[in-house]
């Protein structure tokens, strides 16, 4: 397989995904904790389709989801995103992550979105970004506190046909003078 690499942290390298990462990404999404999180159940069509959904975004725009990869075990830990999304006519571009269960607990989820901020920040000159947390999600409460998000309010997502509450977390880019 070609070198995919789109960014690294200490610890970790961020890599584009393809259908080479199927059975990866099949491990993550059909997940207890993603099935508990997202109150839907991913088919192998509906994994392939989010595949080629995120090949998509590479061509479309400068972001999407990544593969978060562990350099020290060379391991397909996780996932991280940045993507655009509309609340209520408003759009926003969000950080998303999901990681293994084995791999929860270690930093490794802060450590890709504080990447994902940066990049957004000093690459893509955006004057915020946010995390959308359902409030039952300590974990990844603790994550946006750690990135210091400030909560500024909450939606409801709807998500195969059920209305889901949100909470949104948003970091302001403290360099915002000429941001879009």
């Amino acid at each position: 397989m070609k070198n995919n690499i789109w960014g690294e942290t200490e610890r970790l390298y961020i890599e584009k995904m393809s259908m080479d990462d199927f059975q990866d990404i099949s491990e993550m999404l059909k997940s207890t904790a993603v099935a508990n999180m997202w109150e839907h159940i991913f088919s192998n069509r509906d994994i392939k389709n989010w595949i080629k959904n995120c090949e998509n975004s590479y061509k479309n725009t400068l972001a999407g989801y990544f593969i978060i990869k562990a350099k020290q075990s060379n391991k397909k830990i996780g996932q991280i995103s940045l993507s655009d999304d509309t609340i209520e006519g408003k759009i926003y571009y969000e950080i998303g992550y999901m990681l293994k269960d084995e791999y929860k607990g270690r930093g490794y989820a802060t450590e890709a979105a504080k990447y994902m901020v940066n990049f957004a920040f000093n690459k893509l000159n955006l004057k915020e970004v946010i995390l959308e947390i359902r409030p039952e999600n300590l974990a990844s409460i603790k994550i946006a506190k750690r990135l210091k998000a400030k909560e500024s309010g909450y939606f409801f997502k709807k998500i195969k046909g059920k209305k889901i509450k949100h909470i949104i977390f948003t970091i302001k880019n403290p360099n915002n003078t000429k941001c879009r």
